[in-house]
């Protein structure tokens, strides 16, 4: 890749850079053609505003819900711009008081290699904390998913049973390791595949895990927890849903945070007996994860000594280079990531 530059106060900086843009839009599973790698200038800065070299972005479940031209809690994609999403760089050039050349941020323009930027859409990270990567996972908004699902949506007490879906990804690793960190007795993992499950064991502490690919999604459950869970953190919907509902005791609580299973469209999964939650008193709460942003930083400034003791430990899949962005993003939908999946641009 050749990037124009032009020199300004004695810094080079570049003209003209690379971003992905939403080319089509999808009908079932997306696929590489759905997505396009355009370069464009980069627009001159006006007072208040950044220049961020990308260093990272994230690539996240949710974004599929963007493809579609459908409304939602947040809007969606734009044909023919580029799409977003969280991601971390260096600041090169700032028109904006407080911002310093040099500093690292965290913002919401990803899928691009450089980013312009008002001040106010960017959170200064303090990189001696913690790697600037983590911002994206266990110090970003899968974290504090995780950390807000387990003390407020579904809160974990002492001596729970805790199931988690999707638990070798970005959200289900943390949590799991969160339950017990909150004082859960067990914490029982779905994951898909014997390394992934070998994984939620050796690496993340569960105390057991299911590999839903095996079959039996409500025996293997059955084995784990034989007198029911307390608390079941939803990733996925459809039959782990279902199976959940049938396995919660009374006053039992779950978080229904992702319903990966459906978000290309396919046939429906018979959903959960609603009518059993009801006469077991059990409690299903949606959450979006931007209700707690007020609460980020002090989640940050926790999860950050949990990162340092070893309370909290990550793995990450990562593809390098801007253009194996749509890769990643799709190895996300079919579960081809360990822990959080991302994408280092420089």
């Amino acid at each position: 890749m050749s990037i124009q530059t032009t020199t300004t106060a004695n810094v080079v900086l570049p003209q003209t850079a690379r971003e992905i843009q939403l080319a089509a839009r999808p009908t079932g599973a997306p696929t590489a053609q759905h997505f396009a790698l355009v370069e464009r200038p980069i627009q001159d800065l006006a007072d208040g505003q950044i220049l961020v070299r990308n260093t990272w972005m994230s690539v996240d479940p949710y974004m599929r819900g963007r493809m579609d031209d459908r409304p939602s809690y947040i809007a969606p994609f734009q044909l023919g711009e580029a799409l977003e999403g969280s991601a971390v760089g260096e600041v090169i050039a700032s028109e904006a008081d407080g911002i310093a050349v040099g500093s690292t941020v965290s913002h919401f323009a990803g899928w691009r290699e450089y980013a312009v930027l008002d001040a106010a859409a960017v959170t200064p990270i303090d990189t001696t904390r913690a790697a600037a990567h983590h911002y994206l996972g266990a110090l970003g908004t899968t974290g504090l998913t995780a950390y807000a699902a387990l003390t407020d949506v579904a809160r974990v007490n002492p001596g729970d049973t805790v199931f988690i879906s999707a638990a070798a990804g970005a959200v289900g690793s943390v949590a799991g390791q969160l339950a017990k960190a909150f004082g859960a007795a067990k914490v029982i993992g779905s994951a898909g595949g014997p390394a992934k499950t070998r994984l939620l064991l050796d690496e993340f502490g569960f105390d057991a895990a299911i590999d839903y690919r095996a079959g039996d999604l409500a025996g293997q459950l059955a084995a784990a927890a034989p007198e029911g869970i307390d608390v079941y953190l939803d990733s996925v919907g459809g039959e782990h849903l279902r199976v959940a509902v049938e396995a919660i005791r009374p006053k039992g609580r779950i978080a229904l945070v992702g319903a990966i299973s459906g978000y290309n469209g396919d046939s429906a999964e018979p959903g959960p007996d609603l009518f059993k939650a009801a006469t077991r008193e059990v409690s299903l709460r949606g959450m979006l994860v931007n209700s707690y942003f007020p609460i980020f930083g002090e989640y940050i400034g926790k999860a950050a000594g949990w990162l340092a003791d070893g309370t909290i430990r990550t793995t990450e899949t990562v593809y390098e280079g801007l253009e194996q962005a749509p890769a990643a993003f799709l190895g996300v939908l079919s579960g081809a990531n360990t822990g959080k999946m991302l994408v280092r641009l420089g």
